[in-house]
């Protein structure tokens, strides 16, 4: 190896709920490095979650849960072919996708029916926490593609 190992920044919690995924969320939504706008985003779409008397942090926590990927595939070359070998997903990259699906879901949800982005996420995060929602239907794509990629398993490096 040529440079010696990069070391990961530790990430510091938000300032209401002290929770790093959060803070994950938070940083993830950020554009342009307007954070007190994204804070403004979640913190919205955590008091509509808490409106439908839920508790919000928990609710979190189970929509990451569900959204996130046991399974991937990842190409390999062997022989001239690349084949799309299964394997498992990494907890750090397991949270990162999680939290790129729910906030693409929640981009992608039509405007008609919701006012801000902050709506669109409150019910990207509840409809992933009951299991349903786009966010899920990508998970259920990846794993689908890794189970019919089983036969390429014994590429693993």
């Amino acid at each position: 190896m040529r440079h010696a190992k990069v070391k990961k920044r530790e990430i510091r919690p938000d300032p209401i709920f002290q929770n790093k995924l959060v803070a994950k969320l938070i940083n993830k939504i950020m554009q342009s490095g307007k954070k007190t706008v994204a804070e403004h985003e979640v913190y919205q779409a955590f008091e509509l979650i808490k409106k439908k008397n839920e508790e919000p942090l928990s609710v979190y926590e189970k929509a990451l849960q569900n959204v996130a990927p046991r399974m991937e595939v990842r190409p390999r070359r062997v022989g001239g072919a690349s084949y799309q070998v299964p394997q498992e997903v990494r907890s750090e990259r397991r949270i990162t996708l999680s939290l790129r699906w729910l906030i693409d879901a929640a981009k992608k949800r039509s405007s008609k029916e919701y006012h801000g982005f902050s709506e669109k996420l409150a019910a990207e995060i509840l409809d992933a926490s009951q299991n349903t929602g786009e966010a899920i239907k990508k998970r259920d794509i990846m794993h689908r593609m890794a189970e019919a990629n089983k036969a390429f398993a014994h590429f693993r490096w």
